[in-house]
This record gives structure tokens, sequence and C-alpha cells, in this order.
């Protein structure tokens, strides 16, 4: 499609069927990304090995810092990608591409270097005990492996999505999350390679992705990502910090709050309190993403319309999701809620985990469905450029309430419960302040000259 043809889709075409053919392929590739540590969970669970499990989570927070990077430079320069094409400014967009690709990569072999550096230091304060440790070092050294092309990857991702290339973005990212469910048993059990393996699949998995979105970026009209046009200014990093810092905050306090989940889990409950936490959260995850990838099919949308001045199709489109999501996360909560045990028991056959996990995956089901509204203002705001209530946002979930909750309560409950009612109610608290943040934005950026 040349970019003419799809400027005119973005701001004339019927919203609803716009969003779902946006929708479908960036909902499947969010699934499919947190498919890469499901899959290692189920399958190192197979193991029978409760701290081998617990470890999967604990370096699971590390990735949650990967991917914020990631985020952060994809989601930061897709911005303003998007509305640059909806004022149909093509070489600025294309250098913000560029920009942003070039400077993930760096920030991403930081990272790989930093972490291998500090590596045990590392693992301790993610929530490593002393039997999860070993696991969790051999998992994460070869994770750091990978850092630089998995930062690099998600950006791309992110940059084809915005400019309204979501199929492309679906094929990279759902090749490596198919591949990685295949190499998972290979390099775990055929290998007998344990937990090293189940890494070993993931950067493997990770690095075919990239090179498949890396190939996306020269297909038909899509923005090239071209060495000569990195040459970055301070105002490109405030754009691009403008535009992403909402996604890092969301994504670096979804790994700070994981860290101090597993802390208070292990105080209480130890190997099996954070193995049971770690798999609740990765099904309840799941479902996360499907919603998370919702509304990035609505960004692009918002972006090329709101940089048009079209402000009634962004809120057509921002009600629009709202409704449809909601109804989608009610079924999906009804379903988790039900067969909570089934679930739980997929990923171990521990008692204890299984009792810790069934509880705190049926009291997330509760509040989840409130997660389609709060999603959908967190999108709206971060795309048409509002970054402080975007940011606010993305940090009430996962770091303004659940972490003084997950600390908190259990000093007045007693046991595992207040850990485990600390996400249904930080649910509902940010949903309560996302209404007014929403009245607020609709009434000073989206009337209609």
């Amino acid at each position: 499609m040349e970019q003419s043809e799809k400027y005119i889709q973005m701001t004339t075409a019927p919203v609803g069927r716009l969003i779902g053919k946006l929708a479908v392929p960036t909902v499947i590739t969010m699934l499919i990304t947190s498919i890469y540590n499901m899959a290692d969970t189920f399958f190192v669970g197979l193991l029978d090995n409760t701290s081998a499990t617990g470890a999967v989570g604990v370096v699971f927070s590390f990735m949650a810092i990967i991917q914020a990077c990631g985020f952060l430079f994809g989601q930061g320069s897709g911005n303003y990608i998007s509305r640059a094409l909806g004022r149909q400014e093509r070489e600025k967009a294309e250098k913000m591409a560029s920009v942003g690709f070039y400077s993930s990569i760096l920030a991403g072999l930081l990272i790989a270097v930093l972490g291998t550096i500090f590596l045990d230091p590392l693992c301790r304060v993610l929530g490593a005990t002393e039997t999860i440790l070993p696991y969790a070092r051999n998992y994460l050294r070869i994770i750091l492996m990978g850092a630089p092309y998995m930062t690099a990857a998600l950006t791309l991702n992110n940059q084809l999505r915005f400019q309204g290339a979501a199929f492309y973005s679906m094929i990279g990212i759902g090749s490596g999350g198919v591949l990685n469910i295949l190499l998972d048993p290979l390099f775990i059990f055929t290998f007998e390679m344990g937990v090293t393996g189940a890494a070993v699949a993931t950067v493997i998995s990770q690095a075919v992705s990239f090179l498949l979105l890396l190939f996306g970026t020269f297909q038909k009209d899509n923005l090239r990502v071209r060495p000569g046009l990195f040459r970055p200014k301070w105002a490109d990093f405030a754009e691009m910090l403008r535009g992403g810092f909402p996604s890092l905050c969301r994504q670096g306090l979804s790994s700070l709050s994981t860290i101090v989940l597993n802390l208070t889990a292990g105080g209480i409950g130890q190997d099996a309190a954070i193995a049971a936490m770690s798999v609740a959260g990765r099904v309840m995850h799941m479902a996360f993403a499907a919603i998370l990838g919702f509304g990035q099919g609505f960004q692009p949308v918002c972006g090329f319309n709101y940089g048009a001045g079209l402000y009634h199709r962004v809120k057509e489109a921002f009600w629009f999701c709202v409704r449809l999501g909601t109804c989608l996360l009610l079924v999906a909560s009804v379903a988790g809620f039900v067969f909570a045990p089934e679930l739980v028991s997929l990923f171990s056959s521990d008692p204890q985990v299984l009792e810790y996990g069934r509880v705190a995956l049926r009291l997330q089901c509760v509040s989840f469905p409130l997660m389609a509204w709060t999603v959908m203002c967190t999108m709206l705001t971060q795309t048409i450029g509002r970054v402080v209530p975007a940011s606010f946002l993305s940090m009430a979930r996962q770091g303004l309430f659940f972490i003084p909750l997950v600390a908190g309560l259990p000093l007045l409950i007693r046991g595992l419960l207040g850990v485990q009612m600390a996400q249904p109610l930080s649910d509902l608290l940010t949903a309560a302040v996302s209404v007014p943040v929403y009245l607020t934005v609709a009434r000073r950026y989206l009337q209609e000259p």
C-alpha cells in the first residue's frame, strides 16, 4: 500500500473495521511475546523442580527491564512516526525510525555488559533465594547475551505497528514465539540443559524475530532504518522520551513490582510462594498482553487521526475499544476464575504451589475486566503526546498502588493472602483514577475547533 493510500485509509475508513484490522495482528503479537516466558515456565515446570520454576519467575522481572528499553525507543519513536505520517511528513518519520532503532541496540548492549558484570548481585536483587540462585544465574547469563537484539526487535515491532504495518510485526514476533515453543523441549530435555536450555531457546527465537522484523522494514512502503540517518540530536531523544516514557514506566515498574513481590512472597512461603505467584502472574500476563495488543491496535488510528486534526474519530475509536475490550476481558475473567486450578496445574504439580496459585489467580480475575478502561486511557494519552497523564497512569497500576499494597498488606493480613490481594486492589484503584484523567484530557485536547 502506498503511503498516500495508507493515509486515506487511516483517516476515512470506519474505525471499528480499521481497529479490527490492526488489532488482530497486534493482539497475536502481544500474546506470542508473552509466550516466550510462558513457554519457559511451562517446560521448566515439567522438570518438577520448584526452585527452577521460581528462577524463571525471578528472571522475568529482568526481562521486563529489557522490554522497557525496547518499548521506550519503540513507542517513543513510533508515536512520533504516526503523528508525522498523519501530517504527511515522511522524511521526519524516517529519521526518527533510524534514531530509535540504533539507540535501542546501544541501550541493549549496555544492559548486557552491566548485567554480566554484576550477575550474582543482580539475581539477588531480583528476589532469588539461596536455592533459586544457581538456576537464576544460569538462566539470566544466557538471556543477557540476547539483550541488544531483544531491545531492537521490540523497537522495530512498535515502529512497524505505528505505521499501520501490523502484519509484518506479527510475522516477526509470531515466528519467534512458535520457534521458542519448539526449541524449549529440545534444549531442556533432549540436550538435558535444564533451565539453561530454556534461556538458549529464548535467545535463539528472539534473534529470529529480530531478523524477520528488520526484513519487514524493506517491504513495500515501510520506513527504512538507515545508518546514515542516525544523527541523533537532543531534540530527538526528548521526543522519544516524551512518547516512550509512559511505556518505560509501565514496563520498568512491572519489573520492580515483580521484584518486591518475589521478596515479599519468598519471606512468607519461600520457593513455593514465589513459584505460585510467578505462575499466576504469567497466566494473567497472557490476558493482559491481549488487551495491551488491542490497545496497540488503537494507537496508529489514534495517532494518524490526531495528527490530521480529526478528533471525533479519535474519541469514536477510543470508546469502541473500551466497550469491546471490557466484554472480552469479562469472558476471560470468568473462564480464569472457573478453571484456575487447572491453569495453575499446567505449570506445577507442587501442592503448595497449586493452592497459593489458585487463590491468587481467582482474586486477580475479579477486577481484571477493568483493565480495558485503564489500558485505553493510557494508550490515548500517550499517543497524543500528553506525557504527564500518560506517565501517571502507566505508573499507577504496578507502581503507585501495587508496590505499597504488596509490601504493606501482609503486615495487616496474616499469611500469603495479603500478597494475593495486592494486584486486584491495585487494578481497582487504577481504574478509579483513570476517570478524571480521561475527562480532563478529552476536554482540553480532543475538542473539535
